[in-house]
């Protein structure tokens, strides 16, 4: 320690604080999480299906039937649901969600151990989504898988 001429001990000198280690750290941290993360798109679904399903227009005959006894199911045990702004289509035919539970409870009693794949398109509300999930999960089908679908 120093002493001034006063008899005083002469300020410290502080150290100054060097950020370079810092970026140093941020810069290791970053490679490190960017090579650990999975850069897999999770937009991707392996579909499994027996067949093609048709998507058609239902004329006004098929739609009335359609109503009365709705099939919800799919030779391959997957049932490829496309979800539309307060509407489903199955097997190209339109249903209102109000058919829901009818087409739920079909699929199940067809096969107990059916699949569901929600495509979902842009103009579906998350209030629709919701009601889907729901009714899927009260009808007891257990394999429900989301997709995005184009415009």
């Amino acid at each position: 320690m120093q002493i001034s001429r006063l008899g005083l001990p002469a300020p410290r000198q502080r150290r100054a604080f060097a950020l370079t280690p810092l970026a140093d750290i941020m810069f290791q941290l970053l490679i490190f999480f960017m090579l650990s993360s999975s850069l897999t798109p999770y937009s991707v679904l392996p579909l499994h299906s027996s067949g093609p399903v048709a998507d058609r227009q239902p004329g006004p005959a098929q739609s009335a039937a359609a109503e009365q006894a709705p099939q919800a199911s799919v030779p391959g045990g997957t049932a490829l649901w496309n979800l539309e702004a307060g509407k489903l289509r199955v097997q190209g035919q339109d249903f209102p969600l109000e058919a829901l539970p009818g087409l739920a409870r079909s699929l199940r009693d067809d096969n107990p151990e059916a699949a569901v794949v929600v495509i979902v398109k842009p103009s579906a509300r998350v209030q629709d989504l919701t009601t889907v999930l729901e009714q899927l999960r009260t009808s007891g089908i257990a394999s429900v898988q989301l997709s995005a679908g184009a415009g």
